[in-house]
């Protein structure tokens, strides 16, 4: 897929942008703090909904504006083409594809895009949530039923935790823990068999940047004690959640971690091998996403010169030239050896928001 148009306006320091993009690789460049990145965000929010960076929802706007509004210009591998567009207004949030109010999980399921940045390293060391994420992202794009399972599941969790905080009986919790079990237990085994397949795709990548720590492992933890399902462990927590009023164990508080032969935990990790880590996974999951929907996702990298050293950065070019996506790179300069790459090159400064070609 190809992001052929990106209208940006009053998204951080961006007032009012219109973007033409090509299919091959796009270069923004210029100071820090002059828009790069927000370029970057605004493809990302056709795709995800939220911003790649973490707990900044309320300060997306442009300071002094009452809400931002992205839309893009999509061209698929069928060549049909879509039209999205994100708005916030007044502290709502507002999704459309073809113009057509659609809920976020409709936005989503219109656009992918996969990004590597600065804080991705938190995919590594961060909280489980970013994990979970992360995780969801990719089995929501090859497993159909996964997002009504999600649903199921949120709604039957509320419901309990609700029984939980009025003190009721425990016999009031047990509908709720049915539907619980039911949709939960099929949402670990969608996750699991997805972070299967990553693994197998994860290893090849991860041999090329961090091949001296052995073969990887990566491990589930899917939100109760192993060794029982999901109904048992509800039934066996049903005392202490009621002291606590809220459900400690389930789908919702399942994490995965990496770990290496010789570096298995990842507090044996430098920050540079987490971030190189990060910088596979997202790749990975780009992989996983064109076996299975037969187009590449469009592929950013924030800041590329900052993050890695001129060998890793040589080796990203080449892995994102294998992939044939799209790809946005920002950074203060061009990365090194990316105009003689080969592939087709724009390139763009940035300033204050404002852009020329």
């Amino acid at each position: 897929m190809v992001l052929r148009e990106l209208r940006i306006r009053n998204l951080r320091v961006v007032e009012d942008l219109s973007l033409d993009l090509g299919g091959g690789w796009s270069a923004f460049v210029g100071p820090n703090g002059a828009g790069k990145s927000s370029i970057l965000e605004a493809a990302y929010l056709l795709s995800h909904g939220r911003s790649f960076r973490s707990g900044v929802r309320d300060s997306l706007s442009r300071l002094g504006s009452s809400g931002f509004s992205v839309f893009g210009r999509l061209a698929l591998a069928d060549e049909a083409e879509r039209r999205l567009g994100l708005a916030r207004n007044e502290g709502r949030l507002e999704a459309r594809v073809d113009g057509e109010a659609t809920g976020i999980a409709g936005l989503v399921a219109s656009c992918a895009v996969v990004c590597f940045e600065p804080g991705s390293h938190e995919l590594i060391n961060g909280v489980a949530e970013e994990r979970r994420r992360f995780l969801d992202w990719g089995v929501f794009h090859v497993e159909h039923t996964f997002l009504s399972n999600w649903r199921r599941y949120q709604r039957a969790l509320r419901q309990r935790n609700t029984v939980l905080r009025e003190g009721a009986r425990a016999g009031a919790l047990e509908p709720w823990e049915i539907e619980m079990a039911e949709s939960g237990s099929r949402i670990s085994e969608m996750r699991q068999a997805y972070m299967d397949r990553l693994g197998s795709v994860l290893g090849d990548i991860l041999g090329g940047f961090l091949g001296e720590l052995g073969p990887l492992t990566l491990s589930v933890q899917h939100g109760w004690k192993e060794g029982l399902s999901l109904a048992e462990a509800l039934a066996e927590g049903r005392g202490r959640d009621l002291e606590r009023g809220f459900t400690a164990r389930g789908p919702h508080r399942a994490d995965w971690s990496i770990g290496f032969e010789r570096a298995p935990r990842r507090e044996h990790l430098s920050r540079g091998q987490e971030k190189l880590c990060a910088l596979a996974l997202v790749f990975a999951q780009a992989r996983l996403y064109a076996e299975h929907c037969g187009e590449a996702p469009v592929l950013c990298l924030d800041d590329l010169a900052s993050e890695l050293d001129q060998d890793h950065q040589a080796r990203v070019i080449r892995l994102a030239q294998e992939s044939d996506a799209q790809v946005l790179v920002t950074g203060t300069e061009l990365p090194a050896g990316l105009a003689e790459a080969g592939q087709a090159l724009q390139v763009f400064h940035v300033e204050q928001g404002r852009i020329r070609r």
